[in-house]
């Protein structure tokens, strides 16, 4: 909202307002892909020495996630969901007590191959959760953690039906004769976009590091409804080492912030 009178050269600059708006706390859903898969090795050993799976990481970072965002507001609520050929319930009661989220996080376990996976089910118990949600003037979002190289996410779910946000993390093999990663990843974007009332975000790493799943679900701490495009993000920084000026520049130019 601009304010200020147009054409008029002797009145004050345009002042800019945001219109007030109430933030809502969160209801999450955590699903989790339980295809064999989410067993493949991180790169990374575990501090023991014993190797980590995805599915390892995965639990990992949602409990760094759960404990971070009660940090920033207690009052969001979390519960949990599992992915194999379809999504079914892990823990349904939606709770912001750690203790609760940390055993549901420990029952995870993964299954068999379990070919594609059709998220519509899941959409379905999104959207129905959601209505909940929105009655306790709540907003609902679901994180979504996929982890099949080979094959592409299916749904069917209507383009006018948006009732929650759907975040996406997808680890991946890197791309060869039986995998094709960047179809899968163009599937999940497809999805995301079809299905996210407010801004989704989606990250994605076939390097089997932990550091960086830690980040990215670091990064989906941010409120849906405080969040710019993704493609407007430019977080996080790439710590380069900058070179040092040559000695023809400048003084004010030769000044240089080198990062170990």
């Amino acid at each position: 909202m601009m304010e200020g009178v147009e054409g008029d050269a002797s009145s004050a600059p345009p002042r800019y307002a945001l219109k007030p708006s109430r933030i809502s706390s969160e209801d999450i859903l955590f699903c989790v892909d339980v295809d064999a898969e989410s067993l493949v090795e991180m790169k990374v050993a575990g501090p023991n020495g014993r190797p980590l799976t995805r599915l390892d990481t995965i639990k990992q970072s949602i409990l760094l996630f759960v404990h971070s965002k009660l940090a920033i507001n207690p009052d969001h609520r979390f519960a949990f969901a599992t992915l194999s050929k379809s999504a079914s319930w892990l823990r349904k009661e939606f709770s912001s007590d750690v203790e609760s989220a940390a055993a549901a996080v420990r029952s995870l376990s993964a299954t068999s191959a379990c070919g594609h996976a059709d998220l519509t089910q899941l959409f379905r118990i999104a959207a129905h959760e959601a209505k909940k949600s929105r009655v306790q003037n709540r907003i609902f979002r679901v994180i979504l953690m996929y982890c099949r190289s080979s094959l592409q996410p299916q749904h069917q779910w209507p383009f006018n039906q948006k009732l929650f946000t759907l975040d996406v993390i997808y680890l991946h093999d890197k791309p060869g004769p039986e995998n094709c990663p960047q179809q899968v990843y163009d599937a999940l974007v497809d999805a995301l976009e079809h299905v996210s009332e407010y801004e989704g975000h989606i990250h994605e790493s076939g390097q089997g590091l932990t550091r960086i799943l830690f980040r990215h679900m670091c990064m989906l701490l941010s409120h849906p409804q405080q969040r710019c495009p993704q493609d407007y993000l430019d977080i996080p920084k790439s710590l380069v080492k900058k070179s040092v000026a040559t000695d023809s520049a400048p003084a004010e130019e030769a000044m240089t912030v080198s990062i170990q």
